[in-house]
């Protein structure tokens, strides 16, 4: 028989994966009390099925070609990646999917954990109905926070929905690497899916309706379009997909242009969407408008703007990571998780009236500025800031400074390394607005980008700045000597 509890917390969390973690974890350590609703896994996507265990699938492939392509190395590689074990050590990374360590932490933080699924019912209340049989209503006094992540995009293609396709969970989570794979879409997962699937021992085609990494430069795309093409997969740009079909067989056969590509499985990765659904947000005014797919619209602190924050109830609705819409990325929603949860304890504590200033600790700010991202592929992309092409889209006084990555530190880690770079100049302030970087290895140059960005450091300072030598960090010092510094 069911059962119902009334419970009060300061805050509730719904969703516990990075992002409701760290905005439970915030508001306890400013002395509020705090319960996390959550259905599936505490830890969340990130965790389970998304950058931890897709990481693992390829780091084994981009270990192994950085050792065939250097003179010395090369001739003691005798074998080809051992897929069985690659799985077995991306179950581990993933603890096999069981979440008792990140409950553990839950308790040890002082946060309280509810399994089920929660709906908000009105002004500072959610509706639980528990995993355990029960039913509870919860009542917030300080804040109701929407922490439920993303989920996948699935295109409207003739015979897909009667599929049992791949999103990026099923890819993530394979227990076996198929002999074909097909992929939609040329987005980060899609490649690097398709790359890491290619190396494990899949033949691998890729299918884009445009070219690959479009919100990348191109030619940082283009240097990835020639890694994925080297690993022998087929790759398909600017290609729209006319209908899929399972065989008796249980293949699937996707017909595009003029062809046809026959697969073990289909990997749908088209991109992803706030998971908005049955949460219950009507019951406070919150809405989607004109027929569109329902797109919350915060402040810099997360607080949800509209009727649920209108005055006659208060400010009690927030939203952060991908449920908010700003920026996917578990990163930069943990960012924004710590920034959230240090708002609602000083509205609380009446630190915080109104929004918060650019830059304060409660504000969101970096999302506008500098959200860095990696393409975890081989080569790498790593970016933050605008393109040039993207800076100029925005009407900003910008110089771009691009280059080849072609420095002794590159040389060093590869006789063949092929690179690019590039710096965005905002030349109004004498800083730099964006930066890209390309080629293997290169994840690890982001951080110095980001806080050049962030800190506003003007050229002239930047200059100042000597990378080692010989290391693949010298590529800053010709940027900006071809800059003119």
């Amino acid at each position: 028989m069911t059962a119902e509890s009334s419970r009060e917390f300061d805050v509730i969390v719904i969703g516990a994966g990075a992002v409701g973690e760290n905005v439970a974890d915030r508001v306890v350590r400013g002395g509020l009390t705090a319960v996390i609703v959550e259905s599936e896994l505490v830890g969340g996507e990130c965790s389970y099925w998304a950058c931890i265990p897709s990481k693992a699938l390829l780091r084994p492939g981009s270990v192994l070609h950085a050792a065939q392509v250097v003179p010395g190395a090369k001739e003691a590689i005798t074998g080809t990646i051992d897929a069985e074990a690659a799985l077995k050590h991306r179950d581990w990374f993933t603890n096999n999917w069981q979440d008792g360590s990140q409950v553990e932490w839950l308790d040890s933080a002082g946060i309280e954990l509810i399994r089920g699924r929660g709906r908000v019912t009105g002004p500072r209340e959610v509706q639980v109905e528990g995993l355990d049989g029960n039913s509870y209503a919860l009542k917030a006094h300080h804040a109701v926070v929407i922490a439920t992540g993303s989920t996948p995009t699935i295109p409207d293609i003739k015979g897909l929905k009667d599929i049992p396709a791949w999103t990026t969970r099923g890819a993530t989570a394979a227990k076996e690497i198929p002999k074909r794979l097909v992929v939609l879409g040329g987005g980060v997962a899609g490649v690097e899916m398709a790359q890491a699937f290619a190396r494990l021992g899949s033949d691998v085609t890729l299918i884009a309706r445009g070219r690959l990494l479009s919100s990348y430069p191109e030619e940082a795309a283009n240097l990835v379009l020639a890694g994925l093409r080297a690993d022998g997969v087929a790759v398909h740009l600017h290609t729209d997909v006319k209908k899929t079909q399972k065989n008796d067989d249980g293949t699937v056969t996707v017909t595009f242009d003029d062809k046809t590509a026959t697969a073990d499985k289909l990997l749908v990765a088209s991109g992803r969407h706030p998971a908005l659904a049955n949460l219950g947000l009507e019951n406070v005014g919150v809405e989607a408008q004109d027929g569109k797919p329902l797109q919350l619209t915060t402040d810099a602190s997360g607080l949800v703007e509209g009727p649920a924050s209108d005055g006659t109830s208060g400010l009690w609705l927030y939203a952060a990571g991908d449920a908010a819409g700003k920026v996917l990325l578990t990163h930069q929603g943990k960012y924004e998780a710590r920034a959230t949860g240090d708002a609602i304890v000083a509205r609380a504590t009446g630190k915080l009236t109104g929004t918060p200033k650019p830059w304060s600790p409660w504000a969101h700010t970096a999302n506008d500025h500098a959200v860095p991202s990696v393409v975890f592929t081989d080569p790498e992309v790593a970016s933050v800031g605008p393109s040039l092409e993207q800076a100029l889209l925005q009407g900003r006084n910008v110089t771009g400074v691009e280059l080849p990555i072609d420095v002794s530190g590159s040389q060093l880690h590869s006789p063949d390394y092929k690179g690019w770079a590039q710096l965005v100049v905002d030349e109004d302030r004498k800083v730099i607005l964006g930066a890209t970087f390309v080629g293997p290895g290169v994840a690890e140059l982001l951080h110095s980008a980001t806080i050049a960005i962030v800190g506003e450091v003007p050229l002239d300072r930047l200059w100042h700045a000597v990378p080692s030598y010989p290391t693949i960090s010298e590529v800053w010092l010709r940027l900006l000597e071809k800059y003119g510094l």
